[in-house]
């Protein structure tokens, strides 16, 4: 399980687009925030993804690039994807592999933990947010986290 000192491995992943592509590719040398969510098209999961969506502009300004993850298939990511146009790209992920490598999976087939883990262009893990009920503190958190780590 991934803490606030280690780095993530730079896994290759499938995007809901279809392309294939590393951690590192989606960081692009910038802040990579990486939000875990349980299922697609669910209330609290789509509110959690919207939110991020919302803030686009706010997470732009600190130099950080957003992506989602789910155990969704990419098919499922891709019509998740296109239903709340999302600027961001969606990491299927329905072995686990990803979020086992960020800490976030459960054990068995259960969806992985809601987590949101900001990490630099480096892939290490720099900031962790952690709540199953609350949609908006995911990205509102890692926003101030960037914001007061850039004024620093």
């Amino acid at each position: 399980m991934a803490t606030t000192t280690d780095r993530i491995p730079d896994l290759t992943v499938e995007l809901d687009d279809g392309r294939t592509t590393t951690l590192s590719d989606l960081a692009g040398g910038e802040h990579l925030v990486v939000f875990f969510y349980p299922k697609a098209f669910t209330g609290g999961c789509t509110a959690q993804a919207c939110h991020f969506r919302d803030l686009g502009a706010e997470f732009a300004e600190v130099a950080a690039r957003r992506v989602g993850v789910s155990r969704d298939d990419r098919d499922t990511q891709a019509r998740f994807s296109a239903e709340h146009r999302f600027d961001f790209p969606l990491i299927a992920d329905p072995d686990g592999t990803v979020a086992r490598a960020f800490g976030a999976k459960r054990p068995g087939p259960i969806p992985s933990k809601r987590q949101t883990i900001v990490v630099d262009g480096d892939l290490h893990v720099l900031h962790r947010i952690s709540s199953e009920t609350n949609m908006d503190v995911h990205a509102d958190d890692a926003l101030a986290f960037l914001k007061d780590r850039k004024a620093g």
